[in-house]
């Protein structure tokens, strides 16, 4: 029997991340798979592919509607190929798992293929094409999550999909529905949408990206009712039927009134759910919450004091780079030192166009703590760099403390803030006021401009170029 110091349970981020800090810092490591390639979800069947197909259709949306304003013409009709563009996606995930594997090597950690359940705390069997038992000192969870669904829906993974199928259709959709106006919905809505489908967002809750800043809300639904989008905001989905080639989704509005929508696809895209089957916790003492999330405490040690859990699988947001975080803190924790994360600055990001980004606090979360706060704005059309990128949607709005100009929140939305976001993480990783931010000198013309821009507006409303 093979003995280590960690055993990693699944490979997505967070937990190739925790396997490689482990091996770097000395200890004998192994990961656990239950699929043939690394990087789970998010490399094979999440972010990677959604933002390949977000690049490509970009592009195609861009040819088409932009290319003759910029001077550039193109004979003839320029087509799709979804078979090219789905088979590009393929590679670039291809590439990234095989990355994968290559840093698993380099560090020396074993891979295992198969399913890992416990015997006990000590113990792990691995099911695959044959069963093995390895023993590890110190175990690190990180299965991740699944999509979820709606009790009444029969997914067949046909015409009713997850985003997993959504990935990989052989055609366009004449008319996607989309269940769920979150950010995987979003993001593969504009995919098709932009490919020539009608799609349609039906949205339980009143506004799309409920859990963001309500201002990048509402300029979000005005982009994408711009580009045609039907919007459906407070609709409480009730029926989900197929019809041969016809999917007919039936709801409820605000008003109680039954509204049917029909279309070839239905995209069902409700959230994620932690996913555990298979790992026989209770056999090494690992307790769940009620949410089916892994108990753990400000260490991210379970219930089992030997085995700790990370990533979409706990409590939080369920995002890539916070499971990555976590898997180094263990990692770290296992190995005796002291790492810390501050959960608050952890972004978020929607990978639409125009991007989404945030970080801190919301406008409703201040209200609701009863903080005294300011606010500067700057709208992305204001700026030389988006006027001539044609990008010219969206704004940079950062709250402030009123008193100590401390910054407790940026929200953005525009070209290229899933990247701009980093500067204000940065900021408020060092306590920086907006006064800080309004006096270092950003590059011209950038889009990072916007964000010294707003912080001049947070500071006795100093803007320049509104």
């Amino acid at each position: 029997m093979s003995k280590y110091d960690v055993a990693v349970i699944g490979s997505g981020p967070g937990g190739y991340v925790a396997a490689i800090r482990c091996a770097q810092l000395g200890m004998k490591t192994a990961i656990i798979e239950k699929y043939s390639t690394l990087g789970g979800t998010c490399l094979n069947v999440g972010c990677i592919p959604s933002k390949a197909l977000l690049d490509s259709s970009h592009h195609y949306d861009d040819a088409i509607k932009h290319f003759e304003t910029h001077g550039i013409d193109i004979p003839g009709e320029i087509k799709v190929n979804l078979k090219q563009m789905i088979a590009r996606k393929q590679a670039v995930v291809d590439q990234t798992t095989g990355g994968i594997d290559f840093l698993m090597k380099k560090n020396n950690i074993d891979v295992y293929e198969g399913v890992g359940a416990f015997k006990d705390a000590t113990h792990i069997t691995i099911s695959g094409k044959k069963t093995i038992e390895i023993e590890a000192k110190n175990t690190i969870i990180a299965t991740g999550s699944k999509p979820s669904n709606l009790p009444f829906i029969k997914l067949d993974k046909e015409r009713i999909i997850t985003s997993t199928e959504a990935l990989k259709l052989k055609e366009i959709p004449k008319h996607l529905i989309v269940i769920g106006g979150g950010v995987i919905g979003l993001e593969l809505g504009q995919v098709y949408r932009r490919l020539g489908a009608e799609v349609t967002v039906v949205e339980y809750m009143d506004r799309i990206i409920p859990t963001m800043d309500a201002g990048l809300s509402k300029e979000l639904n005005k982009v994408f009712k711009k580009a045609k989008f039907k919007m459906n905001m407070s609709h409480k989905v009730k029926s989900v039927e197929r019809k041969g080639k016809e999917v007919i989704v039936k709801a409820d509005n605000k008003k109680g009134e039954e509204v049917e929508i029909k279309g070839d696809y239905c995209l069902v895209s409700v959230g994620r759910r932690p996913y555990t089957d298979g790992l026989n916790a209770e056999a090494a003492g690992v307790k769940l919450t009620d949410r089916g999330q892994i108990e753990v405490n400000e260490h991210l040690q379970t219930s089992a004091s030997n085995i700790y859990a990370i990533g979409d699988v706990v409590k939080g947001a369920m995002l890539a780079h916070k499971a990555e975080e976590e898997g180094v803190f263990v990692a770290e924790t296992i190995a005796g030192q002291k790492p810390h994360i501050n959960y608050n600055l952890i972004p978020g990001v929607v990978y639409t166009w125009p991007e989404v980004a945030a970080v801190g606090k919301t406008e409703e979360e201040l209200k609701a703590e009863g903080k005294d706060y300011k606010v500067g704005q700057f709208p992305m059309r204001a700026l030389g760099r988006a006027r001539a990128s044609m990008d010219i949607d969206g704004f940079v709005k950062i709250l402030a403390d009123k008193t100590t100009d401390e910054i407790l929140g940026v929200h953005m939305i525009g070209a290229r803030c899933a990247d701009l976001i980093a500067e204000a993480v940065v900021a408020m990783e060092f306590r920086a006021s907006a006064e800080d931010i309004s006096r270092m000198s950003h590059a011209h013309p950038t889009f990072t401009e916007a964000i010294k821009e707003a912080a001049l507006a947070a500071t006795e409303d100093r803007a320049l170029h509104i």
